[in-house]
Parts: structure tokens; C-alpha cells; sequence
């Protein structure tokens, strides 16, 4: 009778995740349910029926148990849009006509809107798309530390700081699942490079792991309550992180308490044993590339595939911890595919182009702005030149796995003309790259010279110069599996901006990238903005904040250093960036990123938080609540903020600490509050931003606990990490 019931559960389920009906049972609802049809699902499973669903089946897909009715989990990279459909056992697109998704702004810009309440909404539109088209798992967001500038996977993460990212992945997370498609937040963890990403050994001290570097997946398990984790490439301490006993079953199944599913990033599994017993609950990718040489078994290889089985069935290893993988895995399926509440999903909608553009338009950072250069209001300027490969060149596509097939994407100069007018604006390249690539770098088919003499012959007579440039998403520039090699812009970029400057000083710049870069120019351009890589509505964002429709509120999410030498961890030499090739050690320890510029007083180019507006805000004097607090205590810190232009826009108010007399050193100051803020022309808000005592404590590599010691700390109220407006001395009992 069992039986009976137990097939029937699952398969009812299945049937009705496939839109049969949308009644929910009340049971569904019942945690302990949950957990007891796990057990009874998993009392009726065979060993080789436990072990298939711990492994891929194909280079998506994981198999569930057809003979119980639980279905195959379907996974689909991101972060910043739904892949296409690829083949089954390769990389080649499966030639589908109806798989072209919304591409969203990549992480570095989410990150820049500072703004929790639209990461929210960023992750259900996406969470959406991936509902559509039935995605179980969406593998992303990603959350590694934006260490170096040189990183070619920076595009896709959220910044410099921990806090910040604390702040705003919880949100995209809830916003994914809401959709019965789980979050997979990635790469767990120290995968800060992708130079020698493979195999690179990391060494970090506890302080920097628990401060800088954990903080993100921390909020991302807790608070999110992220269904799904990425293991990353990299080891650390020795062993590969993919199997790391203290990274997965002390930390993130131990302290944590994470209750979802431990994934292997595409081919980072490296070993039965550790597999096995280290919290790696299933193996993706390790024989894919060799699936194209027609071996039928090749998924049967997989560490824990037949090899783990046999270590089971001959007692090498025990039975418990695959049981334990695959209640997680089941629990993953009731909470996604078998999920009988779970929405239908919507794709390529208005409302999530709308979502994408207000994302890019919050995001785009106002760097320089001399005698109001921008805005360009319509009809200002009767000839227009724009500049720039990169104002022609669709940049959601390339970069790596994060690649996205669009249905439409709008570039910066489609959106230019269709702001200002096709008579009004002329275009020319003035540079050109190399052909996409993934792996390796193509040279670039165009003649500069050519390229540049005409860009110079047609800036000369313009009213305006708009050189929209930067980095792309070739190798060596942003993208997967290798770093950049140099700090300056390529392709010529800087000698050409020097050049337009001789015949034009009239000229603004957008630089589209993930990553800071050397700017030579930078003291005889009038006016910049940082825009990054903003997905299907590039051109519109773009043109709606150039032209002043949309007022700019981004904030950097990390700081720009004036050379690649200021940068905290490339100070230290090879050892600590990119390592020897074997083996790195982490010297700047936490003083990452706006720490370490503020700690060594070595000046950023644009500092952390830094980002003006097109109206001007007033702060008044920040005061707190109290002037003594203890451990359990939080504290409020309230400012008056002001609009005093003519325009509506936002401002982030930011709260940064100073303790006193630390034991241990600690950074200058540490970003512990922010709050982004809309006020119209004329309109004063109180800001209220709360923050929890316990979030000033630090943490002890030798009692390897949180500490907030009885001390006074400063409390900065600021615009950005070195722009303070006012101060306030509290005590901690």
C-alpha cells in the first residue's frame, strides 16, 4: 500500500507541475510533510537509483527516478539572463528558435543601483524566464570579491565590499525562488581570478575568509535561503573547494545549517572520496567535454557515479552520506519541479524589459561631470558624433557561461538615434577589437590607422563628441578563463581619446565595462560615466541618462585605483596575484579594496560609493539615538537629506565605522549601513538607517569567534568611502 501511495505522490506531482492544476495541497505547506515524504521517497530508492540522481545525465541535466515519478532537475547557466538550449552532450546550441531570453545588467551594475528593493524585483524577472522554460536551477548570482581589477570574471560579480553584497543578494535570491526555480549562488569559494582558476592554491588568513569573503554567500544562505550552492574550481588549503571539508560540511553545512544542494561547478570534481564525504551533493560536468567523442557511458565515470557505488558496495565508504545527498537533492525537487504551487513564469515580457532598463539606468555611475557637460537635452545640438566600437556592439553575447542569446538588444548608438535623431547624429568606430572568442585572443581584422583618421576627420566640426568605448567581453578583456593582461584600455583606445581631444575638447566618455581601468585622459575630458554591460536595454538606459530623462544614481561598487600597483593584493607582487601557478597567498589579508586605500592612504582615482547626480543634495548633521549601546542593541543613525536642484533624483546615504582602540588592526573605516533615496526638486526626507551593534564586531582567527569589544566607535554619515558630511562618537558597553 506503500508503494502504491508513494508513486502516486510523486507522479501526481509531476503531472501537475506540468500545469494540470494549480490546487495546493495543504501538506505542501507542512515543513515535516516535506521531510517525511523525502524519507518515504527515499526508503523505496534502490542504491542505483540514489547513486544516478547524485550525477549528470547529460551537460544540464541531472536524471530523477521515472519508476517513483520524481523528474530530472533541468539547470541553465546565468546570472544575467537565461542561456540558450545547447545539445544535449556538448556546447553546441541546440539550433532552437524560440530560446532567445531578456538579457539583464550584469552584476557589477545591479551592485552600482545600490538598491536591495530592485534586486528584488531583477531576480523575480529572471526567475520568471527561467520558470518559462522550465529551469529547475538557475546558476547564479555570483558573489566572489571583486580583489584585483584584473579578474575577467569581475562583470559578473557585486564589488569590493561584503556588506554591500550582504545587502542586495538576499533579494535577488527571494525574487528567483519565489518562482519554484531555486538560486545557485556561486563560486563557493576564494575564486577571485580566473588565471590558473583550475588548480590555484589559496592561502587566507580566517580574519580575511569570515570577513571579506564569506559575508555574501553567508546572507545568501541565511537570509536568502538560497535552495542551491556552487563549488568553485580553485582549492584552498590543499584541497580542491568543490570537496573541501572545511568549507562545505564545517562551515556551510555545519555552522550555516544550509539544507539545499552543493553543486560542482562544470568539471571541478576531482576525487571520490572527498566527493563523497566532503558535502558535495552532485557532480556536474567532469566528462562533458569528452561526451563529443561518442563514449556511451561516459556519465557512469563520474566520481560519484560507478566508482562511489563500488566503494558503497564493498564498505569502503558509507551508505549515510549518500542518503543525505540525495534528501537534499529530493528536497530540491519538492521545492522546484514537484513544487505544486509554483507560477507558470513569463518571458521576454514588457515588464521585464522595464525591469532590465530601471536596473541600467540606476546603475550607470556619473564619474565627471564639468560645467554640466551632461545632460544633452534633444535639441541642444544640431551634430552629434558618437565614437566607439563599442556603441555598435551587442555585448550580452560572449564572456563565458554567462552568455545570453537575446531577443532584442537595443545598443548605445540604436538608442542615441532614436533619442536625438538620425539627422542629428554621425558615427564612425575609431577602433576596432578582434572577433569574439573564448579561450584565446584574435587580432583585430581593421586598420587603426585607417579607423582613427577618420574618427579625427569627423570629431573636428562636431557640436559634441561622445566616445562610448572600454572593454568587451573578448579574452583578456571581461570574460571567463582568463584575466586581463593590462590596466589600459585596448585596441588603442587611449591614444585615440588623446588624439579626438586635440581636435575636440567637447567630449564625453562612456566607458562600458566590468572592471576600472587607467585613465591617462582623465584630467582633459570634461565630463565621463561608467556604464557597464547593461544587457537588452543598453541603448535605451543609455540614452535616457545621457539625454537626462533618467537622472544617474549609481554608486561604484568598487574603487578604481590610479594604477594597477595601488591595488591592495597586486602591491604585494606575484605571490599574491596571480600566485606562482601553483599556490597564492592572500597579503593584503582583509584590507581589500577602499580598506586598503584608506588604511595605507594611498589614494583611489574613484573611490567605493563614489557617483554624482545631475541635482545637488544637502545633508544636515547625522546624529544617533543614543550615545551608549550594548552587544544586542541596534543603533540608529539620522540624517536629513535635502534636494536643493531642479531635478528629482537619488542619493545613497552611507554609514561607514571607525572603532577606536581595536585588540586586532582594523580597516579606517568599514561600510556598515547604506539607504538609497528618492527625493524630488525641492524635497527633505529624514533618513533613518539602522545598524545592528553586532555588525561591528570583527573576527578572531585565535578564538575563531565574533567579537565587539567595549570601545567608541565613529559613526561616518558620507556620499561615499571618502566624501564624510559628518561624524558621530558612540560607545559600546
Amino acid at each position: 500500500m506503500k508503494k502504491v501511495f508513494l508513486y502516486g505522490l510523486f507522479s501526481m506531482s509531476l503531472l501537475v507541475s506540468y500545469g494540470q492544476s494549480k490546487q495546493t495541497p495543504v501538506y505542501l505547506d507542512d515543513s515535516q510533510s516535506m521531510e517525511a515524504r523525502i524519507e518515504d521517497a527515499l526508503s523505496h530508492m534502490t542504491l542505483e537509483e540514489k547513486i544516478a540522481m547524485i550525477h549528470a545525465q547529460s551537460n544540464f541535466t541531472t536524471p530523477g527516478v521515472p519508476r517513483l515519478g520524481i523528474p530530472e532537475i533541468m539547470m541553465t547557466d546565468g546570472p544575467h539572463g537565461v542561456n540558450k538550449e545547447l545539445e544535449w552532450n556538448s556546447w553546441n546550441s541546440a539550433g532552437w528558435t524560440n530560446d532567445a531570453a531578456t538579457a539583464f545588467p550584469a552584476m557589477t551594475c545591479l551592485a552600482a543601483t545600490w538598491n536591495p528593493e530592485i534586486s528584488l524585483r531583477y531576480g523575480q524577472a529572471i526567475g520568471e524566464e527561467a520558470r518559462y522554460r522550465k529551469k529547475d536551477v538557475l546558476l547564479g548570482p555570483a558573489l566572489n570579491i571583486y580583489r584585483t581589477p584584473a579578474n575577467g570574471r569581475n562583470f559578473e560579480y557585486m564589488g569590493e565590499d561584503p556588506f554591500l553584497i550582504a545587502q542586495m543578494v538576499p533579494a535577488y535570491v527571494k525574487g528567483v525562488q519565489q518562482n519554484g526555480v531555486a538560486a545557485c549562488i556561486k563560486h563557493f569559494a576564494l575564486n577571485n581570478q580566473e588565471t590558473w582558476r583550475g588548480h590555484i592554491d589559496v592561502e587566507v588568513s580566517d580574519r580575511a575568509l569570515y570577513e571579506i569573503y564569506l559575508p555574501g554567500f553567508k546572507a545568501g544562505v541565511l537570509e536568502g535561503n538560497a535552495w542551491a550552492v556552487m563549488g568553485s574550481y580553485n582549492k584552498y588549503r590543499g584541497q580542491w573547494c568543490t570537496h573541501n571539508k572545511r568549507l562545505n560540511n564545517d562551515i556551510l553545512k555545519g555552522e550555516w545549517q544550509f539544507d539545499g544542494v552543493l553543486i560542482s561547478d562544470w568539471g571541478s570534481t576531482h576525487d571520490t572520496d572527498e566527493a563523497a564525504l566532503n558535502g558535495l551533493d552532485i557532480e556536474m560536468g567532469t566528462w562533458t567535454d569528452g561526451l563529443t567523442t561518442g563514449e556511451k557511458f561516459a556519465f557512469n565515470r563520474y566520481y560519484l557515479a560507478d566508482p562511489y557505488l563500488k566503494k558503497i558496495q564493498d564498505g569502503t565508504l558509507p551508505i549515510s552520506s549518500l542518503d543525505d545527498k540525495v534528501r537534499r537533492i529530493l528536497r530540491l525537487n519538492l521545492r522546484t519541479n514537484m513544487n505544486r504551487n509554483k507560477p507558470y513564469g513569463s518571458f521576454t515580457s514588457p515588464e521585464h524589459y522595464k525591469v532590465a532598463r530601471e536596473v541600467a539606468e540606476q546603475g550607470i555611475v556619473l564619474l565627471k561631470n564639468e560645467k554640466n557637460f551632461f545632460p544633452i537635452p534633444e535639441g541642444r545640438y544640431n551634430k552629434i558624433v558618437v565614437i566607439g566600437e563599442n556603441a555598435t556592439r551587442k555585448l550580452s553575447t560572449g564572456g563565458g557561461s554567462s552568455t545570453v542569446k537575446v531577443s532584442r538588444e537595443i545598443t548605445p548608438l540604436e538608442g542615441l538615434i532614436e533619442k536625438y535623431g538620425a539627422d542629428k547624429i554621425r558615427y564612425t568606430m575609431g577602433y576596432g577589437s578582434g572577433p569574439l572568442s573564448y579561450g584565446f585572443a584574435h587580432p583585430s581584422p581593421y586598420n587603426a590607422d585607417s579607423l582613427k583618421r577618420e574618427a579625427l576627420a569627423l570629431a573636428k566640426d562636431a557640436d559634441v563628441v561622445l566616445y562610448i568605448g572600454g572593454l568587451n567581453k573578448n579574452f583578456n578583456q571581461d570574460c571567463e578563463s582568463g584575466d586581463r593582461l593590462s590596466y589600459s584600455l585596448p585596441f588603442g583606445q587611449d591614444e585615440l581619446i588623446e588624439d579626438l581631444l586635440k581636435v575636440n575638447k567637447n567630449m564625453g566618455i562612456i566607458l562600458i565595462s566590468g572592471n576600472g581601468v587607467a585613465m591617462p585622459w582623465i584630467n582633459k575630458v570634461p565630463a565621463l560615466m561608467q556604464s557597464w554591460y547593461l544587457g537588452s536595454e543598453t541603448g535605451s538606459a543609455t540614452a535616457n541618462v545621457i539625454s537626462g530623462q533618467a537622472n544617474p544614481s549609481g554608486r561604484l561598487p568598487f574603487s578604481i585605483p590610479k594604477r594597477w600597483e595601488d591595488n591592495g593584493a597586486m602591491s604585494f607582487g606575484t605571490i599574491s596575484y596571480p600566485g606562482d601557478s601553483i599556490r597564492q597567498v592572500y597579503m593584503e589579508d582583509i584590507l581589500v579594496g577602499y580598506r586598503w586605500h584608506d588604511t595605507k592612504k594611498i589614494p583611489a582615482l574613484f573611490p567605493f560609493g563614489y557617483g554624482l547626480s545631475y541635482t545637488t543634495f544637502d545633508y544636515g548633521k547625522a546624529s544617533a539615538d543614543q550615545k551608549e549601546y550594548n552587544e544586542n542593541d541596534v543603533i540608529t543613525v539620522s540624517v536629513s537629506l535635502s534636494n536643493k536642484g531642479a531635478k528629482s533624483g537619488a542619493e545613497v546615504v552611507q554609514i561607514y565605522a571607525s572603532q577606536h582602540n581595536p585588540s586586532l588592526p582594523r580597516p579606517v573605516k568599514e561600510l556598515k549601513g547604506f539607504k538609497k533615496v528618492f527625493l524630488t526638486p525641492g524635497e527633505t526626507k529624514t533618513v533613518k538607517i539602522a545598524i545592528p551593534v553586532k555588525q561591528l564586531a570583527y573576527y578572531d582567527d585565535n578564538t575563531h569567534e565574533w567579537i565587539v569589544e567595549k570601545d567608541k566607535f565613529t559613526l561616518h554619515c558620507a556620499s561615499s568611502s571618502t566624501d564624510i558630511k559628518s561624524s558621530i562618537t558612540i560607545r559600546i558597553n
